[in-house]
């Protein structure tokens, strides 16, 4: 049986490009090598494109971030330069061999190469990524891609635009304003009072479009929270302000599917801090996950219920992790947020709540391929003209 060529897309233009390193790293480990063979194309943070000489190998998040930090210094790794053929045609990308030039010599020609193929995994996080820009120019090229298309990615990065999708279908959000950088500028204290008035502390502020709890802070009062608008407004334009759920679990199920998406048993974070911030995240070592979370069967049924319309919500496909804010006070459950490329490394919740569903991560791998190939070809049949 003929192997499937996978280009596995990762890196990126985002605050959080060391994450989907690790990720990578973990499809590039479990890719059946019999079934597939797997194309590693980085994404540097200038944005351009590459096939790698060798593929990430670091699967921890917290090693390859302190890698890069101590690496900071160094240019980027060089490889073989490479660009999307931005149009349906037999040649998904183009590699680029650029002779150096001797002294004396101009002349040398650079040595274009095409390269088919059949599928594209975007293992992207964050913008330029996560966002819909990289779907909306794989469906310019025609290629089939694992995950959320164009509209479904760009709602769920957005985390403004999301809540109103999310009430428009009657599912559950906390409190929340959009403070737009322009408007905090030009009214800072108006707006501070507003936000104490309407939401009360503490609060949470975040950028609008970003993920891995990238620039979050938690507001106390006043003063944190104009320290925490002007950490979120170095990342966004848009900043995103909510009210503190009382007593809050965080609890997160992992949706599979196209048209008939699956829920994943429930899992919960316990965090190593007072919420679940980046360090918490990927450099401490005392955060925990429970999977498959404490939780009465009837609250673990509407969570995993409510996963699904919230996926189904915002028009998502292939996967996502659907993250809820459950009140130890009175039980009440908020939608928090979804998100389209969850973090895919072995040990990310994403994998984890699949693999106590029955589901291990090669399979899992598989299913995703699979649910790509699906939709794209479900695309194909479309009618592109009315003549």
């Amino acid at each position: 049986m003929k192997r499937l060529r996978v280009g596995v897309l990762y890196g990126g233009r985002s605050g959080e490009h060391e994450v989907s390193l690790a990720s990578a790293a973990a499809v590039f480990a479990h890719l059946d090598r019999t079934r597939y063979e797997p194309v590693p194309i980085r994404i540097e943070k200038d944005g351009r494109w590459s096939i790698a000489e060798r593929p990430p190998a670091t699967m921890s998040a917290g090693e390859v971030i302190e890698q890069s930090r101590l690496e900071a210094h160094r240019p980027p790794r060089a490889g073989r330069e490479v660009h999307l053929v931005a149009h349906p045609s037999a040649e998904t990308i183009l590699s680029i061999d650029r002779p150096r030039a001797s002294h004396g010599d101009d002349g040398n020609q650079a040595m274009v190469t095409g390269l088919n193929l059949d599928v594209i995994f975007p293992v992207l996080h964050g913008p330029f990524g996560e966002d819909g820009t990289i779907q909306g120019l794989l469906e310019l090229a025609n290629v089939p891609y694992v995950g959320a298309g164009v509209l479904a990615s760009a709602v769920g990065m957005d985390k403004g635009m999301m809540k109103v999708v999310f009430a428009a279908h009657g599912l559950p959000v906390c409190a929340y304003a959009v403070v737009r950088a322009h408007d905090w500028e030009a009214r800072r204290p108006a707006i501070l009072m507003d936000l104490e008035l309407s939401l009360g502390f503490p609060m949470f502020v975040k950028p609008a479009n970003l993920g891995s709890s990238v620039g979050i802070s938690k507001a106390k009062n006043a003063a944190s929270l104009a320290e925490a608008v002007d950490l979120a407004r170095t990342f966004d334009r848009r900043i995103i302000v909510e009210a503190a759920v009382p007593e809050a679990r965080e609890i997160e199920c992992a949706v599979l599917g196209n048209d008939a998406p699956e829920a994943s048993v429930p899992g919960e974070v316990i965090p190593s801090r007072e919420f679940y911030d980046y360090d918490a995240k990927y450099l401490d070592e005392g955060s925990q996950t429970v999977i498959p979370a404490e939780l009465p069967p009837a609250t673990a049924e509407e969570v995993r219920r409510m996963a699904i319309e919230a996926f189904r919500a915002i028009d998502g496909a292939g996967m996502a992790r659907v993250d809820f804010l459950l009140s130890r006070r009175d039980g009440a459950i908020f939608v928090n947020e979804v998100n389209t490329i969850p973090g895919f490394t072995a040990i990310s919740m994403y994998a984890k709540m699949w693999a106590a569903s029955g589901l291990d991560y090669p399979a899992l791998l598989d299913r995703l391929i699979a649910l790509a190939l699906e939709r794209h070809g479900a695309r194909q049949l479309l009618r592109t003209s009315v003549t």
